[in-house]
């Protein structure tokens, strides 16, 4: 019944040449850690799922540092965040708390990344997502940045798809408010 159902079916085949997107629905979002992991994305059975949640959990950063860590530890899985990668996340936080939310459907420059409700986040493949056995590049798209950005997920022996990379905390297009030009 469920939306990933479909796409798990066909991600299984790695041979299979697509260009497929879902819609990764969220009515609300989590206020704690344990709202996180029960969200039923949050089972980390679609590749799809676990990249919507990599966005949703980078927008906690810039108000809860060690909320957004901790949730990206849970996508990560057993493999979790080293301080190297601590850093590379804070480094990209500098004056740009924005770029997390303009994955999110309606949010653009103009309205200062203002997602639309309910929060969407619309995650794509294409012919190359899966060349690599166990993996999944996924791609999701910025109001603010002309192409898509990749997030590589990894499928686990417990057959979860975790968190392996992530592209998506690029420079984009500040929001018009902040720009002295616009």
């Amino acid at each position: 019944m469920g939306l990933f159902d479909s796409f798990k079916k066909e991600s299984a085949d790695v041979n299979k040449s697509s260009d497929k997107s879902a819609d990764v629905v969220f009515n609300s979002l989590p206020e704690n850690l344990d709202e996180f992991k029960a969200l039923p994305q949050a089972d980390l059975s679609s590749p799809f799922a676990t990249a919507a949640l990599t966005v949703l959990a980078f927008c906690y950063y810039p108000k809860d540092k060690e909320l957004c860590l901790s949730m990206l530890d849970v996508l990560r899985g057993p493999r979790p965040l080293s301080p190297m990668d601590k850093q590379f996340i804070r480094d990209r936080f500098m004056d740009k708390d924005y770029v997390p939310r303009s994955y999110f459907k309606g949010a653009v420059p103009s309205n200062d990344y203002a997602p639309s409700v309910p929060y969407t986040v619309t995650v794509s493949e294409n012919p190359y997502s899966y060349t690599d056995e166990n993996y999944a590049k996924l791609f999701v798209k910025s109001g603010g940045a002309d192409s898509p950005r990749a997030i590589q997920l990894r499928l686990a022996k417990d057959g979860k798809w975790y968190l392996w990379e992530q592209f998506i905390l690029a420079d984009i297009r500040q929001p018009e408010s902040s720009d002295p030009w616009a």
